[in-house]
């Protein structure tokens, strides 16, 4: 199997002089436009990334947050129903809801967000 990724992976590299009939494109530059499967991806499925539901933010004086005790409650800047954000590494990916899951807390994405990858 790891033949057939380096037969793969030679294609990619072939120099564009191999072709004539490519006009100076290189097989990797004509990949570029096109759609990727599932299995183009295969090779970070086993990435690990830190996915984080935040339910909202507050922001408090350090002497308020030391006055903070058992039973406390810290208001957040979020309504009740609002969508919370998801973040993956530390970017907002989406938005979703709180639902649960047996016992336990869970997020439903209800919301996809696209960024600029520029920045």
């Amino acid at each position: 199997m790891a033949e057939e990724e380096n037969l793969e992976l030679d294609e990619l590299q072939t120099p564009a002089a191999a072709d004539p009939q490519n006009d100076g494109i290189t097989a990797a530059e004509e990949e570029v436009g096109r759609p990727h499967g599932a299995s183009d991806l295969e090779a970070v499925y086993d990435i690990p990334v830190q996915v984080s539901a935040v339910l909202g933010k507050a922001t408090m004086q350090v002497n308020q947050l030391l006055k903070l005790g058992r039973g406390a409650v810290v208001e957040l800047d979020r309504k009740v129903g609002e969508a919370i954000d998801i973040y993956v590494n530390n970017r907002l990916v989406a938005r979703g809801e709180v639902v649960v899951v047996e016992d336990k807390l869970g997020v439903t994405m209800t919301e996809i967000i696209k960024s600029d990858r520029s920045g």
